[in-house]
């Protein structure tokens, strides 16, 4: 098992492409800190976990708050030890034209996108420094590398993710902390991808095939197939490889 022993907070792991890395990485071997801000679907995965013969434990908290981040790690520590790798995975957007949007959208979306990474990549970093050891693995977005319409905040914020992400490699390699930025394109099962398909339905569908028929793999996305490009860079397969971005979107996405 490529993770045995170590020790993961997952940060929105509570459905979509944070709960598959929760489960692959329990099956790997992680102990698996599942954080979200429901309580409810916390419980449901650590239960699949647990059901599964993983190790997981809860922890509610909004990313966007330091107070809630630090209480956090601060926990997982005092259980495990440790943190070992953090995948930052947290997220939200919709779309919207620019023109439609305020500053008040762009405050969440940038607060959720953008800060909420840098929150919890600073509240990891001073333990993985003490162990000389850590695994820093940001989820942004092809948004952030290409471009979206309807997305001009998004798009900006994984754009933000992507130079952080590199900084930290930089920053931080001497220490054997590795930081690497898995972006996906549309990826089915996802929080936004239901809400898409609740607020616009003929034209998310329409959308959606679109996107499918033009991806050169011919479908989209599935949660497990980010998964396993974040168990990539969360293992020490990449013991050598940081600072790098990589996109999980079937070929549509080749800057």
């Amino acid at each position: 098992m490529r993770l045995q022993g170590k020790v993961a907070i997952i940060t929105g792991a509570g459905n979509g492409m944070g709960e598959a890395d929760a489960l692959l990485f329990a099956k790997e071997g992680a102990k698996v800190v599942v954080n979200d801000i429901n309580q409810d679907v916390i419980d449901a995965v650590v239960k699949k976990i647990k059901d599964a013969k993983g190790e997981a434990m809860g922890f509610k908290a909004d990313v966007t708050n330091r107070t809630e981040v630090d209480a956090m790690v601060a926990e997982t520590i005092s259980r495990y030890g440790k943190v070992d790798i953090l995948v930052s995975n947290a997220g939200w957007d919709q779309l919207k034209p620019f023109l439609h949007t305020d500053r008040a959208f762009w405050d969440k979306i940038f607060g959720l996108n953008l800060i909420a990474h840098l929150n919890v990549v600073q509240a990891v970093l001073p333990n993985m420094l003490k162990n000389k050891y850590g695994k820093i693995v940001t989820i942004g977005s092809d948004a952030g590398r290409t471009g979206n319409p309807m997305e001009a905040p998004y798009s900006a914020a994984k754009g933000g993710v992507i130079s952080f992400t590199k900084t930290i490699a930089r920053e931080f390699g001497r220490a054997n902390i590795t930081a690497n930025c898995v972006c996906p394109g549309i990826t089915e099962g996802t929080r936004l991808s239901k809400e898409m398909l609740e607020a616009v339905p003929d034209q998310a569908l329409k959308m959606l095939e679109t996107v499918r028929k033009v991806t050169p793999m011919g479908r989209l996305a599935q949660p497990e197939d980010v998964a396993k490009a974040v168990l990539f860079f969360a293992s020490d397969d990449s013991s050598f490889v940081t600072g790098q971005v990589l996109s999980t979107s079937g070929g549509l996405a080749t800057p």
